[in-house]
């Protein structure tokens, strides 16, 4: 919000700046911190659906923007500007407003030893008490309290408490395990992959795009664009509401795959439009298309996904620093493919950079094949145990030995 008021009020480019910087401060801490909160809130069966709210979010805002910004476009100049910045303080509002209504994260609470909170928390946001209760039994025993503990307050041992900062990172990025390792491979990865595959270009230089396939009227241009935000938002809604049946690796590979052919084709008729002499509609029409196919594939799998899997893998202690890792592999490709893609499409054409970003979708398609397990179904504290080589057959074993006891 206050990011926002800076940008409009702005009297100078550094206060501008200055704004601008504030504001990419809260957005980051809100990618981060919004589908972390989401999957240690929810359950099992939820959590995909809860954890891809915020991508309906964005792409809501990317809509209104587009819509927006063609209106405040005829105003006046030095008012038109100040208002597509600014205007942005009002939702920011209404969202500060609503987060101080939310209840604290049940898991957090755990790891501060304040199991009463999270046991009121937990009765709020199950379904029944047997719910709250298994699920804090569960979080407990990842927390290494005695799940049977009727204490409100408990102490936790420093190796087990988040506060204890540089013991997070060190078990994160200087000496993990080889399941953490993993984990963040894993969280890092389909995060690099979700800019690293081109999104941003078409998303930012939509209309370059569309004007290098011949789509150049004004009008013309302002629909297309504004397609492009209802596409995005029609299948990040369907993905939302079919996640925890579909599962979150069957998406991505599904999504990647239609990416990879979308992007070769879009490479394809672009390379044709650039090199011909006159106006080819075939080739117009099918760029189009496979524009909003690339959307539609994007936003039904790999966008809302990577957010979701990388709030969800991370042990309890690591789940925030994971994350947040995570998050700033992404702001950086993202950052990376914004500023240099009209540097790359000068150098290797339009048409190149495409066939590039299609190359990077197949080796996405591959590392989700052979790095990425299924965790639809699964509970935060079973991630562990899904990322551990041998987890399945020593749970067999284990319930093997189980068997020939009873027995």
């Amino acid at each position: 919000m206050l990011g926002s008021i800076l940008m409009g009020y702005a009297p100078n480019y550094g206060v501008l700046l200055a704004g601008r910087c504030t504001a990419g401060i809260g957005v980051g801490f809100a990618l981060m911190i919004a589908p972390v909160y989401a999957a240690e809130i929810s359950s099992a069966n939820t959590r995909g659906f809860l954890s891809s709210l915020p991508e309906i979010g964005i792409s809501c805002g990317i809509l209104l923007g587009y819509i927006s910004n063609n209106i405040f476009a005829r105003l006046r100049l030095e008012l038109g500007w100040r208002l597509m910045l600014g205007i942005a303080a009002i939702p920011s509002l209404f969202l500060a407003i609503g987060i101080l209504k939310m209840p604290e994260s049940p898991r957090w609470l755990v790891m501060q030893g304040r199991l009463g909170e999270a046991k009121k928390i937990m009765y709020k946001v199950c379904d029944d008490g047997e719910e709250a209760e298994q699920r804090l039994r569960d979080i407990k025993r990842a927390a290494g309290i005695d799940e049977n503990t009727t204490d409100d307050v408990v102490m936790i041992p420093k190796s087990k408490n988040v506060a204890g900062g540089g013991g997070v990172w060190r078990d994160l990025l200087l000496r993990p395990t080889p399941t953490v390792r993993r984990m963040l491979i894993a969280g890092v990865g389909v995060h690099f992959f979700e800019h690293a595959t081109g999104t941003e270009a078409v998303i930012l230089y939509g209309p370059r795009i569309f004007r290098k396939a011949g789509v150049t009227a004004k009008r013309k241009l302002l629909l297309a664009t504004v397609g492009v935000g209802l596409t995005k938002l029609t299948f990040i809604t369907i993905s939302t509401f079919i996640i925890d049946k579909v599962g979150r690796r069957t998406l991505l590979l599904f999504s990647i795959g239609g990416m990879i052919l979308t992007l070769a084709g879009l490479g394809t008729c672009l390379t044709v439009v650039e090199h011909s002499e006159k106006k080819l509609l075939w080739a117009l029409v099918l760029s189009l298309i496979f524009v909003y196919s690339f959307i539609m594939f994007f936003n039904v799998g790999l966008c809302p996904v990577c957010w979701v899997y990388s709030s969800e893998i991370f042990p309890m202690r690591l789940r925030a620093a994971g994350a947040s890792v995570a998050v700033a592999v992404n702001r950086l490709m993202n950052a990376t493919v914004s500023m240099s893609f009209l540097s790359l499409s000068s150098a290797i054409t339009i048409g190149g950079a495409f066939y590039l970003f299609a190359g990077v979708a197949v080796v996405a398609w591959f590392f989700v094949f052979f790095c990425l397990p299924e965790t639809k179904g699964r509970s935060l504290e079973e991630m562990e145990e899904l990322f551990s080589k041998g987890g399945d057959s020593t749970s067999k074993n284990q319930t093997k030995q189980l068997e020939l006891v009873n027995s």
